[in-house]
């Protein structure tokens, strides 16, 4: 169905000069149209509050993929949908690009977009069955070494039943999302946006299994910390310390991130080819 904004909020990566000044540029533009659409940064805390009580029914943000990142850990659990503008380097998560995001807003307005849903993860850190804390996740969630280059030893158990342990760097439980980040850097394979599997990922693993595995659909992953120097990581933000015996539990979140899209379902894979094109050839990103 096609999706045409009424309440829409624009915002940007603060310490991106360019893409503040930009921010407010489209929010001048979209004015022109007859919308009214504040703007800021992402973190101003009026404006979280702002998207966090309805006030707005689409977010655009003005960054790269770590700005959508950011932009997804607010919007999804008000369900607010996201239209990224890309001013980083690579994009994945991004179909506009800087220079034709007027054709784009032209477009929206014209009831020529879509919205595409695509699974969180869910990670809870437990010790001694207590829960520490919960996140939500785009991409991946991280169990891996610390400072200390010494690898860590961790069990995983899929549905309550023990998959393998590793001796590694880690392990990436990784959306279908985060396929074409860190568990592509690490070897993974590529899945389409929409399935919602859980992909593990070990991290150079030592004696242990190395290669990755798709989960069905619905698993739910508990990962046994059996070292210290062990941490987790949700989505590359700052790692949370973990101690021998903690479990972190991953599982599908109850809510989805939304993106605002264009055009046909195949742009991602118009996407995939165009980076990896401009990676080969040594292009920059």
């Amino acid at each position: 169905m096609s999706f045409i904004p009424q309440r829409p909020v624009v915002t940007a990566y603060p310490k991106m000069a360019e893409a503040m000044s930009e921010a407010e540029v489209m929010s001048a533009y979209l004015q022109e149209k007859g919308i009214e659409a504040p703007w800021g940064s992402i973190y101003d805390e009026e404006l979280r509050k702002r998207v966090r009580r309805g006030d707005f029914d689409m977010l655009i943000i003005a960054g790269g993929d770590g700005s959508v990142l950011r932009a997804c850990h607010l919007c999804a659990p008000s369900n607010v949908p996201i239209l990224g503008v890309n001013l980083g380097r690579i994009g994945f998560l991004i179909q506009i690009d800087r220079n034709d995001w007027r054709m784009h807003f032209d477009k929206l307005l014209n009831g020529e977009a879509w919205i595409e849903n695509r699974m969180l993860l869910k990670a809870e850190h437990l010790r001694a069955g207590e829960s520490l804390g919960n996140w939500i996740a785009l991409n991946e969630v991280v169990v891996g070494r610390g400072q200390n280059l010494r690898p860590v030893r961790l069990t995983a158990t899929v549905d309550n039943h023990r998959l393998t342990s590793y001796m590694a760097d880690g392990l990436i439980a990784s959306t279908a999302t985060g396929s074409t980040a860190y568990a592509l850097a690490a070897g993974g394979p590529i899945l389409p946006p929409e399935l919602r599997n859980i992909l593990l990922v070990p991290l150079a693993a030592h004696l242990s299994v190395d290669r990755a595995v798709v989960l069905s659909e619905g698993s739910s992953v508990n990962i046994e910390v059996q070292s210290e120097n062990t941490v987790l990581s949700v989505d590359g933000q700052s790692p949370i310390n973990l101690m021998e015996d903690d479990h972190v539990l991953i599982t599908a979140a109850d809510v989805t991130a939304q993106f605002v899209r264009f055009g046909d379902a195949g742009y991602f894979y118009r996407n995939i080819t165009l980076h990896m094109k401009e990676n080969s050839l040594g292009l920059p990103r």
